[in-house]
Order: C-alpha cells, then sequence, then structure tokens
C-alpha cells in the first residue's frame, strides 16, 4: 500500500470525500466518537461529513433523543459518543484506574482516601437527578463532610470528575439556563447496561471500531488515540491478538500495520485522493493519525497545526494530505496554505465551510 492510498480510503470512510454521513449519530459513531472541547468544533466536524446536514441534529440527538452523550474520552477529553458505544469506552478507559497512582492524585491535590470517596460520592449525589456544578459539588461535600475535596472540585476544568466520565459514571445532562449539568449514564442513557462490559471484550470491540475509520493502524497509534499510550501493554496486545481472525497484515510504504479484512480489497482498489477539504479544528481525521506521520502532516506544517495547549487548528486538505490551515473571522473563512491547492476546488469547499459556519 501507499500512504496517498491509504489516506484516501480514510477521507472516504470517515465520510469527508464525498461527504456521505447519513445522519449525527452515524458520523459519529464511525469516527469512533468526536472531541467536543469546542462545541462549535464537534458539530462542523459531523455536518461538513454530511451532504445535506440539519440544523440543531446534535443538540435533539443529546438532549430530546439521547442517542450520543457528551462525556470525557479518549485521551481525557470530552467527546461525543453514541449512547449504545459508551459502556465499551467507559469499559475500557475504566479498566486504566491511572487515578489510583500516588503520581495523579499528587497532581490533582488530592490523597487517596479523597479519591476513594470521590468515586464513590459522585454516583450516589447524581442517582436520579441532574446536578449543576455547584449542585454537585454541594451534594458530595455533603455525603462526605470533606470541606477540602469540595474545594478541589470546584477549582479546574473538572480534572477530578474524569475518572467518574471514565466508569461510566457520569455524562453531560442538558444545559440547565446556560449552566452545565451532569447526570449519571444509567439515568440519562436509555437502555444502560446493568453492568459494563469486562474490558477484555470490550477492547477489541474499540479497536475494530477504530481500525474502520483509522486504519491500517498499528497497537501503538491505537494506544496513543486512545490515552496517549496509557494503556497496559499485555491488555493491548491481548486485544489486537483477540480480533487477529478478523484482521489482515499490510505494508504501507515498508511499514508494517494491519486492516480488518473486510476492508482490505476496498483499500487497495482505492486510488489517490484529488479533492479539497476544510476540517475543523480537533477534527478525527487528525487525531487519529501519528503527528509525526509525514505524509499526512508535512514537518514544516506541523507548529501551525499542533500548537500550544493541545490545540489543533482548522486545516485545509488536499490529496489526503494537509495543505494549510484556515479560521473563520467575521463570518468568513481566511486560508494560510502551505502548498500550492487548485484555486476552484478550494473556492469551492471554503463557500460550502462559510454556508455552515453562517448555519
Amino acid at each position: 500500500m501507499t500512504w496517498p492510498q491509504v489516506l484516501a480510503w480514510r477521507l472516504r470512510r470517515q465520510f469527508v470525500d464525498p461527504p456521505g454521513g447519513p445522519d449525527a449519530v452515524s458520523v459519529v459513531r464511525r469516527l469512533t466518537g468526536v472531541q467536543a472541547q469546542v462545541a462549535s468544533s464537534a458539530a462542523l466536524a459531523v455536518a461538513v461529513r454530511q451532504a445535506d446536514p440539519r440544523r440543531d441534529e446534535i443538540d435533539e440527538a443529546l438532549w430530546r433523543d439521547r442517542t450520543l452523550v457528551k462525556t470525557w474520552a479518549a485521551r481525557g477529553t470530552l467527546h461525543l459518543v453514541p449512547a449504545g458505544d459508551l459502556p465499551v469506552h467507559a469499559a475500557v478507559l475504566g479498566s486504566f484506574r491511572h487515578w489510583e497512582k500516588g503520581s495523579w492524585q499528587r497532581g490533582h491535590g488530592v490523597t487517596a482516601e479523597e479519591t476513594a470517596a470521590l468515586v464513590e460520592a459522585v454516583p450516589e449525589a447524581l442517582s436520579g437527578r441532574t446536578l449543576t456544578r455547584e449542585e454537585l459539588v454541594e451534594a458530595v461535600l455533603e455525603i462526605t463532610g470533606d470541606a477540602h475535596l469540595k474545594e478541589a472540585l470546584a477549582s479546574g476544568w473538572g480534572a477530578l470528575l474524569k475518572p467518574l466520565g471514565f466508569l461510566g459514571e457520569l455524562c453531560y445532562g442538558p444545559p440547565r439556563e446556560g449552566r452545565v449539568t451532569f447526570a449519571r449514564p444509567r439515568d440519562h442513557v436509555p437502555g444502560w447496561p446493568a453492568a459494563l462490559p469486562a474490558a477484555r471484550e470490550a477492547g477489541p470491540a474499540l479497536v475494530r471500531s477504530f481500525l474502520g475509520a483509522h486504519g491500517p493502524a498499528t497497537p501503538e497509534t491505537f494506544d496513543t488515540w486512545l490515552y496517549r499510550g496509557a494503556a497496559r501493554k499485555a491488555l493491548l496486545r491481548g486485544w489486537f491478538r483477540d480480533l487477529a481472525p478478523e484482521l489482515a497484515e499490510v505494508e504501507v510504504e515498508g511499514r508494517p500495520m494491519v486492516v480488518l479484512a473486510g476492508h482490505l480489497d476496498e483499500l487497495a482498489a482505492t486510488p489517490p485522493a484529488e479533492g479539497v477539504h476544510l476540517l475543523p479544528g480537533f477534527d478525527q481525521y487528525i487525531l487519529g493519525a501519528p503527528r509525526d506521520l509525514e505524509p499526512l502532516l508535512p514537518a514544516p506544517a506541523r507548529p501551525k497545526v499542533s500548537r500550544a495547549a493541545g490545540w489543533i487548528s482548522p486545516v485545509v486538505v488536499h490529496r489526503g494530505r494537509v495543505a494549510g490551515v484556515w479560521e473563520a473571522k467575521n463570518g468568513e473563512v481566511a486560508v494560510e496554505l502551505f502548498e500550492d491547492v487548485p484555486a476552484a476546488a478550494l473556492a469551492a469547499e471554503t463557500e460550502r465551510v462559510r454556508a455552515l459556519l453562517g448555519r
């Protein structure tokens, strides 16, 4: 295989070329979640993958139909995840239990006892109700009687709540008067299981989903995408070993990787892409690949794309490769190119994205 083939196949599988996502949930499922630290970027990531995106579709899926869930997932960042897939994500991420390590506790200013108390108190506080952050903090204080824990919870960006998200014990609830609320998935998500699957069962399912959009890949690529290499290596190898009957080995310009066997013929027959696409910040097309993948992201462009504090810029993609960055300014799209891009194709794509932003 060649990298132009692989990148073209990923664009097709990810509903970018052509934009063929049937609905928001299908797009989010295909991508194995959509990063939602910036809500507008998540909405645009879905919209650019649909031929006919519908206004308010994501909000309806989140709060009316509850077919999407917003919670902390891969890499400890906020994601949109299909409600039916969240138990798998939680089973895998909850198995890491890195919050039980002294280094994590010291970094967040809590003790082992306080961490354990928090993990027990939050589900109790949320049982059968939806609470704002302030209400949740007060409820945890009432349950634990720990004023220091209240102080730690009230500061920062919710880092102490992430373990509850990983365990499947906390997710975002419907906004209340412009404020974020939290709920318990077993109350919020229709059909929530009585118990999460075991990590050894959920792991191969998550690998399968990842390869379906971001393959071919290696265990290390998946591990970096999932939680920056935090998975226990024996467990990671076991997931790929259990999935081996469904996998095919390929070489991409000399580098050994695996792909789902059912996708092999389609991948091999995929010609290099020619189109121009504008993708939003924090897009899965970038996040699902290694940052040092030169055929995707040329080294001179990396500082413009992967920026300080984990910021991933909106990108211009030509032939599957990052050819520039862009930003929205006063309702218009300003483009900075690193490489030559066909002017007519860029103009058409810029107009399409400008219209989506206007909606």
